[in-house]
């Protein structure tokens, strides 16, 4: 077929140079063009107003067709398959064996020696009591166990999470004045954090947690991890009175102004342990296969500096302890929620962004993981589990949980197979929580400090930041907002500038689209970015212009203007160079996905502005809701027979051979 052939053609170019930045082609060229069949521009079928919603609000909030399995199922078989898909343990159990579980409970107690530690840890960052971090690692893990999908995941506190509650409910409630309140508010941001997660997942409205771009987060978590480290001076150097602010500057002008307070015991003691647990950490980064070493390290920090402040506890006083620990379960807090008062704003703005922070975070640890072994992760079913599994701990003495990065790692390396590994690891803590509290009685808070900076360094991704800089200069600005807003402003408001730059961003997008003049590569077809590509070659007499975006209501007077900008500069560049008169604008819209009634109404007075001007506006390749959107509009008749193209190589053929029809 001769469709887009320019195998006839006889091209005389000459190359020149624009003031050393941009080779111009200056084109003089006569088209022969072969008889052409040309390809008329069909409808899509028709549908209903009630089909063309369906459709649409399905490929919303059921990309992934969740029902597909139901077809052509008996009654039993539906019940066992909805089974399966809200209780994810069903697909797995009936082929569980002796084998797996020798895995998992190796990889179960693993990560239990790396949770207990990090689980008292981060609930004294989060201002909560210690307890409050073994509670939180032993009712949440077992509630994903039944309901998540990956295999994983290991469950608990997380170092962002415990920071960002703990900086948000400081502001306003004292954690050591009013611990009660403190407490009801904890574990009700905790309730709403796990609604919030819930309905997303339930409502299938996850795409609200994308608004956290990587740039966002690279940005965040760097600044978040070093607000934290700073925080931990207060341990490593055993100062008593510190600002409850986690802003960079409060917090380095207390740590100076108490100068008088530092301790060397406290100083040699973290920075041994500090020293010892990067060092592990370093070996295993270097030595995937010596995971165990980073993993066995805050246990084994935990359990030496106890025995050397219990043997030495007579000349150690100046190191602070955690003290006793209540042994037994999670005892009820369903009557501690906080549903009535002035602080209840608090507590739902609090449980919205940890709820939002977790969330992200547990998703994306279980998607990564399950990149890995080649198995899908479905997100919505992570939101219900990771919700379901906080309004439960909210009314057991648990405060916001999610998936660990570190202890997903952990568990990843040590071989688990199944969610049965989060099952062991929590049955360890239940161990732990009935028989062992007492031994914690001695332990130093100079080696939760010091846990604590081992688990955040690794959220700094200078690589990462590195790679923002060089692939997307807007991305880069939306890590620096976010990292810099984390250190001088506050946590939450930090990560809101960051969302809000990225929110710019799309906006920026949609309301100033990619536009493009596209040229012919010789001896092909194709036509595309002359700027991309230099050998391709203008068409005499011919602008060809490619929208790279649907065209609504909000970019489309700056098309308009573009557009013609375009125009005004070709007629320009034609006069300059003496080439043919400017005739055709062809617009292609392979890329314009959607068009609304404020578009076409550019596309109309964009057709009356250049039928002015004696300039023939062509569209080519409409896809099939635009063309459908068009035809309804009844702009196609202003247009006219030639006026609508399948191709740019059709459009081009045919309107060249009818001006050499012409006498």
């Amino acid at each position: 077929m001769g469709v887009n052939s320019y195998s006839n053609s006889r091209v005389e170019h000459l190359a020149c140079n624009n003031n050393g930045s941009n080779n111009n082609m200056k084109i003089q060229a006569e088209i022969q063009m072969p008889p052409l069949e040309i390809h008329k521009v069909r409808l899509p079928p028709e549908r209903t107003t009630l089909q063309k919603l369906r459709h649409r609000l399905s490929e919303i909030f059921f990309p992934d067709d969740p029902l597909h399995r139901f077809k052509n199922q008996t009654c039993l078989m539906k019940l066992l398959l909805a089974l399966q898909y809200f209780f994810p343990i069903f697909q797995w159990a009936p082929h569980y064996n002796l084998s797996l579980l020798r895995s998992d409970i190796i990889s179960g107690l693993t990560i239990a020696s790396l949770a207990i530690p990090q689980g008292i840890s981060y609930a004294k960052f989060a201002n909560l009591p210690p307890i409050l971090g073994l509670y939180s690692s032993f009712v949440p893990p077992l509630i994903y166990s039944l309901l998540g999908s990956s295999r994983h995941l290991g469950v608990g506190p997380v170092s962002i999470a415990s920071l960002v509650m703990g900086s948000m409910l400081s502001e306003t409630v004292s954690f050591s004045q009013d611990p009660i309140l403190y407490l009801k508010l904890a574990f009700t941001a905790t309730f709403f954090a796990g609604l919030f997660q819930s309905s997303l997942g339930i409502l299938r409205l996850g795409f609200v947690i994308d608004f956290l771009s990587k740039a966002t987060l690279v940005g965040f978590m760097a600044g978040a991890a070093i607000i934290v480290s700073l925080q931990q001076l207060k341990g490593l150097l055993g100062i008593v009175h510190f600002t409850n602010k986690m802003q960079i500057t409060p917090v380095l002008i207390s740590v100076f102004k108490q100068r008088d307070e530092w301790s060397w015991q406290n100083l040699l003691l973290g920075f041994s342990f500090l020293l010892f647990l990067l060092t592990t950490r370093h070996i295993s980064l270097k030595k995937p296969k010596l995971f165990w070493v980073s993993a066995a390290a805050p246990l084994t920090s935990v359990i030496l500096s106890t025995i050397f402040v219990f043997i030495l506890r007579n000349k150690t006083h100046k190191i602070a302890i955690i003290g006793e620990l209540p042994k037994g379960l999670n005892p009820p807090s369903s009557n501690m929620l906080y549903f009535n008062g002035p602080y209840l704003a608090l507590a739902i703005k609090t449980g919205l962004v940890t709820g939002i922070l977790s969330l992200t975070e547990g998703i994306a640890v279980g998607r990564t993981f399950a990149a890995l072994k080649n198995y899908q992760v479905d997100g919505n079913k992570e939101m219900m589990a990771i919700g379901l599994m906080n309004i439960a701990g909210s009314c057991s003495s648990c405060y916001v949980t999610t998936g660990s990065f570190s202890r997903s790692a952990v568990n990843y390396n040590a071989g688990a197979q199944t969610a049965v590994s989060n099952i062991i690891m929590a049955s360890a803590v239940l161990v732990t929580l009935l028989f062992l509290m007492p031994l914690f009685y001695y332990t130093p808070n100079v080696v939760l400090a010091a846990i604590i900076i081992t688990a955040v360094v690794g959220l700094i991704d200078y690589q990462g930041a590195y790679k923002l800089w060089k692939v997307d200069k807007l991305d880069f600005l939306a890590c620096l907002c976010s990292f810099f807003g984390v250190w001088f402003i506050s946590v939450p408001l930090g990560l809101g500038i960051a969302v809000a730059i990225s929110v710019f961003k799309i906006l920026l997008h949609v309301s100033r689209p990619n536009t493009l003049v596209l040229g012919n590569i010789p001896g092909t077809p194709i036509f595309h970015s002359l700027n991309q590509y230099r050998e391709a070659l203008r068409i005499p007499s011919f602008v060809i212009l490619a929208v790279e975006s649907p065209i609504y209501f909000a970019n489309s007077t700056y098309l308009q203007e573009r557009i013609l900008r375009w125009v005004r500069e070709e007629e320009e560049r034609v006069k300059a160079n003496n080439e043919s008169t400017l005739k055709c604008i062809i617009l292609d819209m392979t890329a314009v996905t959607a068009i609304d009634t404020s578009g076409i109404d550019t596309l109309y007075e964009l057709r009356k502005v250049l039928d002015k001007r004696s300039l023939q506006l062509v569209l080519a390749n409409p896809v099939g809701n635009v063309m459908e959107k068009l035809h309804q509009s009844n702009i196609l008749d202003s247009f006219g027979l030639k006026g609508v193209y399948l191709s740019v190589g059709e459009a081009v053929a045919d309107i060249s051979s009818s001006w050499k029809a012409q006498p």
